[in-house]
């Protein structure tokens, strides 16, 4: 029998805090995956980017390639159709998505590898739909980040200079209706992220795979008002692997299903460009002897990785 994937209330962090973090601990070291309820984060506030990001993909092709920035692997902006490509796959993945990043301060010193964001002035409110839902899943994303380090003994504050200024990115994602059914691929091929944690919105649409230690492909469907959090490669790489980072995919559904459109919106937190992934010392031991020998930022490690999945 299958095992399903844990889903738990966040309010109880609060109410006990031991118990919590003890279950969402071991839920990611199992499964690499959550779910997250209790969040806090209003319907309205949900459903108004959502309206806001599907009016910007209904848009002629022509002005959504507008906000297409050629060269900067996406970084900003519009990425169209057949570009990003799971690593290893020989297909491009079925969507276009959009992508928001972190609004720097004046003057920031990661200026140079963090881009201003790109607004599409023919949707009015994307820019504050978007905005304010970027900041509620930052904000529900150190939450999750401080339950993981007291779960493996660092101060709960641990990661908090550490993603202040992180390169964190919302991506809105439109799937298209699949009209053929000889299509080789599916709507996003089996991956691992590669950030720190993604809190993915809008995960109450059948199609997310989660691939289990034994290999088993797992559905997650969450409940509408539930938030997925997995962990990514850099979070991995920095906790030597005792946090796993989980395949996963996004299938084509059958039937009728397969003749809508689906739309999802993650959201990739990442670290301050400058945060060095060694593995920590609280997560190298002689059961779990340390991984990485070669130090790598998280600017450098994503760039290495946006290449691989052909969008820089």
């Amino acid at each position: 029998m299958i095992q399903s994937i844990p889903t738990l209330d966040i309010r109880r962090f609060d109410a006990d805090r031991d118990a919590f973090v003890a279950e969402l601990g071991a839920a990611y070291r199992e499964w690499g995956f959550a779910g997250i309820r209790g969040h806090g984060i209003a319907p309205e506030l949900i459903d108004g980017a959502y309206a806001a990001f599907v009016r910007f993909f209904a848009l002629p092709v022509e002005a959504k390639t507008k906000y297409h920035l050629k060269g900067t692997g996406g970084a900003r902006g519009y990425t169209p159709f057949g570009i990003e490509t799971a690593k290893d796959s020989r297909y491009p993945d079925l969507k276009e998505f959009y992508h928001i990043g972190r609004e720097l301060p004046p003057g920031s010193k990661f200026a140079e590898v963090m881009p201003p964001n790109v607004w599409p002035a023919e949707v009015a409110d994307f820019r504050e739909r978007g905005l304010a839902l970027y900041n509620a899943l930052d904000a529900l994303g150190s939450r999750v980040l401080c339950a993981l380090a007291l779960h493996i003994g660092l101060p709960g504050d641990f990661f908090s200079d550490k993603t202040n200024f992180g390169n964190s990115i919302l991506r809105p994602i439109h799937y298209p209706p699949i009209a053929t059914s000889d299509i080789p691929n599916v709507r996003a091929g089996a991956h691992e992220d590669i950030n720190f944690i993604t809190l993915l919105v809008g995960a109450s649409a059948a199609g997310l795979e989660v691939k289990s230690r034994k290999g088993e492909w797992v559905p997650f469907t969450a409940e509408a008002d539930t938030i997925v959090v997995n962990i990514g490669d850099m979070l991995q790489r920095l906790t030597n692997h005792v946090y796993p980072s989980t395949t996963h995919r996004v299938v084509n559904p059958a039937g009728a299903l397969a003749r809508q459109p689906r739309y999802s919106v993650p959201f990739f937190l990442h670290p301050n460009p400058d945060v060095v992934l060694d593995p920590l010392p609280e997560c190298v031991s002689e059961d779990n002897p340390r991984r990485y020998d070669t130090s790598i930022t998280a600017h450098e490690y994503l760039q290495m990785r946006l290449r691989e999945i052909k969008l820089l």
